[in-house]
């Protein structure tokens, strides 16, 4: 690092950076940014998320925008002005807060020097925070319960809470399809900005989307990470959450927040009418019957990818003998024990069965279909987490995170993914040793691209990597199975391998084919791919408004869901505020 003073270079920076966006001067706005820069814009200009790269586009955009920055300034209450260490290149890192007309927001800078030694921008963030009149009622702005808490003789609040549950003489705005991590989080945000907003699942108790999966299950990233909207996780909890525990919170945080839920309902599908902008939706409850709704607005919160995906393989279905689960139904290893069991598959699923199971007495094979990307869950996966043991504040963690641009996440990750490599590098020559196929993602870019892109094909070891290079789980390649028979898997060299169980750890279908299912072919066709990155640098479709007026989708981490489920929110409250015209909201597609 220099002698730099982070927090006087940045204020010069700034200060330009305003006076040539008031007088609209192209070519002094341009001179502030390097050749290969960067600006993301999460809805403060343009209704948009995206991301533009380059000096002259990002300079075009920025006077293109529909939406003026004022005010610019730093932000006193936020972590200072500083220099650290991005994506392997030393930067002054700044926050600053602006506004527009009808808008406050926040954004990120990170500058690095020129060939003479001049600070430019290298990326630029600007995220809006809040609309005008429209704030989060937090703090200050809460309720104040005088409703129930003066009037002795009026409803309490346990009376007007299950009256807003139960929706006896209304429609919700929002129907959120979906009680996990990512429907919590939209619920609770869109709460604290006024929308009436309806959780529906079919499991027939919160949290059972993580009460249900198999017994050993534990979250695979540290605790400082996971927190949910406005309730962030006691300091007393573990640092690697189990599934139980977790899905306990669940319930607490839907009590706690006050989220309208209700679970054991199943969202049988919905049509959109154009004329009145409302879905007319069907619910089916535990009892069987049908409730017809019509929100507004429909956030499909359902994970990167909802229907299991059970691949065609030749003999099974028609010879095996034993019994064929896919993983989402795979629950705990004790019913197979002293048994054989073949798990299909080396994503995380695949090897935390093979390991219950193993650690139950069973024997145990894992077939590998392609190459995986073997990361030990500790220390070498928590690396991209490190800004979060750095010491800014969870919100400012999470503005720096929405400010690293894909660009700059892909050489980010390619730092890791080489760290990673040479910390686990005895690991890996035995896995290689045994004939395990290793990958390490597109250009290097390691396990987290992977999830962004495809949701799968990697694996963070919490053992089972150790089980197969010491010989305690078999490893075989799925070219090894000439066919299944009713005992087990013959083998090419011609061993019969027996087995009473075959667990498919295959993954997941994408989203679209669950948006044909529950809307039709058309609007399937009509919002096309969900998940993965698209033109503008973004995942598709995803926190943001789609080609389908009122259809939205959030998904992911618990950290994803928690940061742009703001934005989704925000967006959805400017539409219902009147902030933003749907015709605004289609041109901004």
């Amino acid at each position: 690092m220099t002698e730099r003073d982070p927090a006087a270079e940045f204020a010069r920076w700034l200060s330009q950076f305003e006076a040539a966006l008031s007088a609209a001067d192209g070519v002094a706005l341009a001179s502030l940014f390097h050749a290969d820069s960067h600006w993301r814009d999460v809805l403060a200009l343009t209704w948009r998320i995206e991301t533009v790269s380059g000096r002259d586009a990002v300079t075009a955009a920025l006077l293109a925008s529909h939406r003026t920055l004022s005010r610019l300034a730093v932000d006193a209450g936020r972590t200072p002005p500083r220099e650290v260490v991005r994506a392997g290149a030393n930067t002054v890192e700044a926050i600053f807060k602006f506004e527009t007309v009808d808008a406050l927001g926040d954004g990120i800078v990170r500058l690095t020097p020129d060939a003479d030694g001049k600070l430019k921008a290298w990326t630029l963030l600007t995220a809006l925070e809040e609309l005008k009149g429209h704030a989060e009622q937090v703090g200050r702005a809460r309720p104040h319960g005088d409703s129930y808490a003066r009037d002795f003789r009026g409803p309490n609040w346990l009376d007007q809470r299950q009256a807003a549950a139960a929706y006896r003489d209304r429609d919700p705005d929002v129907l959120v399809v979906g009680g996990g991590q990512a429907g919590l989080a939209i619920a609770a945000r869109l709460g604290q900005l006024g929308v009436d907003t309806l959780i529906v699942d079919r499991w027939p108790r919160i949290g059972d989307n993580w009460r249900q999966r198999y017994h050993a299950l534990t979250l695979h990233n540290q605790v400082q990470v996971n927190h949910l909207p406005y309730m962030p996780f006691p300091p007393t909890w573990p640092t690697y959450i189990p599934k139980d525990k977790l899905a306990g919170w669940f319930e607490a945080y839907v009590e706690s927040l006050e989220l309208n839920y209700w679970p054991s309902t199943e969202f049988e599908g919905g049509r959109y009418d154009d004329t009145r902008g409302r879905w007319t939706v069907a619910l089916r409850g535990a009892d069987g019957r049908q409730r017809e709704m019509h929100p507004r607005h429909v956030v499909m919160a359902t994970g990167v990818s909802g229907i299991p995906n059970i691949p065609e393989i030749a003999t099974l279905r028609e010879s095996f003998g034993g019994t064929v689960l896919h993983s989402s139904r795979y629950e705990d290893g004790d019913a197979w024990k002293g048994k054989s069991a073949i798990v299909v598959g080396t994503g995380n699923s695949g090897h935390d069965i093979a390991q219950d199971l193993q650690s139950s007495g069973a024997e145990v094979a894992l077939v590998q279909r392609s190459p995986t990307l073997i990361v030990n869950v500790e220390p070498s996966a928590q690396l991209p987490y490190a800004l979060y043991d750095e010491g800014p504040s969870l919100e400012d963690c999470d503005l720096i995170t929405m400010g690293t641009p894909l660009a700059l996440g892909k050489k980010s990750h390619k730092h890791f993914t080489e760290q990673a490599r040479r910390m686990d590098e005895k690991l890996l020559a035995g896995l290689e040793r045994i004939g395990f196929r290793l990958d390490f993602g597109e250009d290097g870019t390691g396990w987290q691209f992977k999830y962004l892109t495809r949701g799968g094909g990697y694996y963070f070891n919490v053992g089972c990597s150790d089980l197969l290079v010491d010989g305690k789980i078999r490893l075989l390649q799925f070219a090894d199975i000439e066919r299944f028979e009713k005992a087990g898997a013959r083998l090419r060299s011609g061993e019969l391998l027996a087995a009473d169980l075959v667990v498919l750890a295959t993954g997941y279908k994408g989203q679209e084919v669950l948006v044909a299912r529950l809307f039709g072919e058309a609007v399937a066709r009509r919002v096309g791919p969900i998940w993965g990155f698209g033109e503008h640098q973004e995942l598709r479709n995803m926190f943001c408004r789609t080609p389908q007026p009122g259809l939205w989708f959030i998904a992911g981490s618990l950290a994803q869901c928690r940061i742009y489920s703001k934005y989704l929110a925000l967006q959805i409250k400017a539409l219902e505020a009147g902030v933003l015209r749907e015709t605004e909201a289609l041109a901004a597609q």
